[in-house]
């Protein structure tokens, strides 16, 4: 009994030491919690322990800006030297195509014939149709003495009026039928003349687009004729550029040949819903070279009364709404930086064109190597050769 009292205390010592173990724990996370709080905020006022470098100036090249008030430009319109005359022949009646005389690039002349169908069978019908005539005029024959003689009847008294005005009818009928067949023997001549194409103009064959044998529809295009001779150049060019055109003038027209003189015939006056321009047309003589189809170029000066200024095109980057961009120079301390400025552009000319814009006189903007550079960018500028001439040449 003594014994078992002694053991009784033990389990109830336990309880305490666990309950510190858990208290401790608690305490330890809550001190690291604490510290790692206190590092993160400590850290924050800091800020981020970041090496930043200056960059280094970018190096380019600029040119002073010098403004024009006016401006002598030379505009280009393009035209294309034509034969005046164009024809794709083909038969107007459909048949086999018997024989064509002619191949790509032979010249002709005004009514050769130069391709026939087979006319085999209307001619069988022709000379049918000429029997009919033949016999329809021996049956009026007929009819006209047959008439005749019972006129001579009556006035003897041996027929009446009657039967000669019956004899009469029959001749007049005759009649008809002579000029009916000879109405189809003429249709049929027709058919046959129809049945070949003959040139209607000297020229060269250009096309050819169906051979011996092919059956041709009506009307389908079996060659192409262009006229020979001179050439007509028509070009559109800006109805601003008309008063200075005086028909009966020569001008000097650029070809894929060389330079041509051409006389100015006539201008239209009226301008052209779709390219906007007023059709010019100058003759090109044969005698220039010039193949029909080749482009021809007119060249006009004109002043253009526009303040602005001349930039090479690779100083220009495209803007919105069909502006460009400029860089200027600028000043700021000891540096320079490179400040972007919207221009219109007022006339392309080659590697440079005419713009206008908010850049003063004599400030300088960046003319090579834009694809380095950014707004506000540091730049190291350096001058170089004026290109551009007051004159813009």
């Amino acid at each position: 009994m003594t014994s078992e009292t002694a053991y009784e205390p033990a389990p109830s010592r336990r309880r305490p030491t666990l309950l510190k173990a858990v208290i401790f724990i608690v305490l330890m996370a809550a001190i690291m919690a604490g510290l790692l709080a206190a590092a993160s905020l400590l850290r924050s006022k800091e800020g981020p322990k970041i090496a930043t470098v200056e960059p280094q100036p970018l190096a380019v090249s600029v040119s002073p800006v010098e403004y024009l008030t006016e401006l002598d430009i030379e505009e280009l319109f393009t035209g294309i030297a034509e034969a005046r005359r164009t024809s794709r022949l083909g038969f107007q009646t459909g048949g086999r195509i018997e024989r064509i005389d002619v191949r790509v690039g032979d010249t002709v002349k005004a009514g050769q014939t130069i391709a026939r169908l087979d006319t085999r069978g209307l001619s069988a019908q022709l000379a049918s149709a000429r029997a009919v005539v033949e016999e329809a005029r021996t049956s009026h024959q007929l009819a006209l003495d047959t008439a005749d003689r019972q006129r001579q009847l009556q006035a003897q008294g041996h027929v009446s009026a009657q039967r000669v005005e019956e004899f009469v009818a029959q001749a007049t009928t005759a009649m008809a039928r002579v000029e009916a067949a000879r109405a189809q023997a003429d249709t049929l001549r027709v058919q046959i003349d129809l049945a070949s194409i003959t040139a209607p103009y000297d020229g060269m064959i250009v096309a050819r687009f169906a051979d011996e044998g092919a059956i041709a529809g009506p009307g389908q295009a079996i060659l192409e004729l262009v006229e020979a001779g001179d050439l007509e150049a028509r070009i559109g060019v800006a109805a601003r550029i008309v008063p200075q055109l005086v028909p009966g003038d020569t001008y000097t027209l650029e070809a894929e040949t060389g330079p041509v003189d051409a006389v100015l015939r006539s201008v239209t006056g009226v301008v052209d819903a779709s390219q906007r321009t007023v059709a010019a047309v100058f003759e090109v003589p044969a005698s220039s070279g010039v193949p029909a189809g080749s482009l021809v170029r007119l060249k006009m000066q004109r002043k253009l009364e526009e303040k602005g200024f001349w930039v090479p095109l690779k100083a220009l980057s495209s803007a919105n709404r069909g502006m460009w961009t400029v860089y200027a120079v600028v000043g700021e301390g000891d540096d320079w930086r490179a400040q972007p400025r919207l221009v219109e552009m007022v006339y392309p000319a080659g590697e440079r064109a005419f713009v206008r814009g908010p850049v003063e006189p004599g400030e300088r903007i960046i003319v090579d190597g834009l694809q380095r550079v950014t707004p506000g960018a540091k730049v190291l500028p350096r001058e170089v050769q004026h290109a551009e001439t007051a004159n813009g040449g």
